[in-house]
């Protein structure tokens, strides 16, 4: 079903037509493809610029799994002249933010979490949000962003049966939720009816009650907030041309429990242990959740370094 040879000339044809408005338009393929040297047939230099790396997505906090799909992304695709790319949410799984509030196995693909499902953890499924989401910014290529990711959202729990509007709950009968928890709309103005989203009339979706401490404009008054420590990474990664470098494994902080990786004179490690890790030498850019806790990483939390001895702290 998926992938079929014939796609080929229909990407190139298209590709002749966008060439022609100049070099600052991309296509992105959302190919659902396996294995990742065969998606890399879609991001030849005639067809698509870009493709949705879903192996990324599906390797979670799993350290060895995120290893072996970065490598084989990146060996893949410069094969070919393309972009690695990198995605930890989208309009089809659970947000990130709540996937990663369980320490056990949590929703299958396509299916969202009720009010009678075990629940995520949202204080632990934020922070690791919020570790993954930097270690991600990190990585040399394209990182794609799902709109809402940048507050910390979580999926939305909460939504009556009558609400629902993924046609997986209809045709399954309410066995299977859908999709519809990572599609609310997103909280603007805290304040205000449906967190500022829209006219004033019912969005498509209810907004959960929780939202309104999550919204953006409550979110860019707080220095503190996952808004801007995403505002924050996207403009070190911008400075640092972070997706212009390219990536060695730093091997000693390649375990079980924490993954790193140099990229130019940028250390990007992240702990997954339940316990913290003393940092190597290297002044602190960003780090991800604990700015007081010291010459120390904590559980769930990544940290930028720069390495190579040069600047202010």
């Amino acid at each position: 079903m998926f992938g079929q040879p014939a796609l080929h000339d229909i990407f190139r044809a298209w590709r002749l037509i966008l060439d022609e408005y100049g070099p600052d338009r991309i296509l992105c393929a959302e190919a659902n493809v396996d294995p990742l040297p065969r998606l890399a047939d879609w991001v030849r230099p005639d067809e698509m610029h870009q493709a949705f790396n879903f192996p990324y997505l599906h390797a979670g906090l799993d350290v060895w799994r995120l290893r072996s799909v970065i490598t084989d992304s990146l060996t893949s695709l410069d094969a070919v002249g393309a972009p690695s790319t990198w995605v930890l949410s989208n309009h089809d799984v659970v947000r990130h933010a709540s996937r990663f509030g369980y320490n056990g196995p949590g929703p299958r693909d396509g299916d969202g979490i009720g009010p009678a499902d075990p629940q995520p953890d949202t204080t632990l499924g934020r922070r690791r949000a919020a570790a993954a989401s930097m270690f991600m910014l990190g990585l040399p290529g394209a990182a794609y962003l799902y709109q809402g990711e940048e507050l910390g959202l979580p999926d939305g729990i909460d939504i009556p049966e009558g609400l629902r509007q993924d046609p997986t709950f209809a045709r399954t009968g309410g066995t299977r939720l859908g999709r519809d928890g990572c599609r609310v709309p997103l909280p603007w103005r805290a304040a205000e009816r449906h967190n500022g989203f829209g006219s004033g009339q019912d969005p498509w979706l209810p907004l959960p009650a929780s939202f309104a401490e999550l919204a953006r404009d409550t979110q860019a008054a707080s220095p503190s907030s996952h808004l801007s420590l995403y505002r924050k990474m996207l403009a070190l990664r911008r400075e640092l041309a972070l997706g212009r470098g390219s990536l060695a494994w730093a091997e000693e902080w390649c375990t079980g429990s924490s993954l790193g990786y140099v990229n130019g004179a940028t250390l990007v490690l992240m702990n997954l242990n339940h316990e913290r890790l003393e940092m190597p030498a290297g002044d602190v850019l960003v780090r991800s959740a604990e700015p007081d806790a010291g010459h120390f990483l904590a559980s769930g939390e990544t940290v930028w370094l720069r390495i190579d001895g040069s600047g202010d702290e």
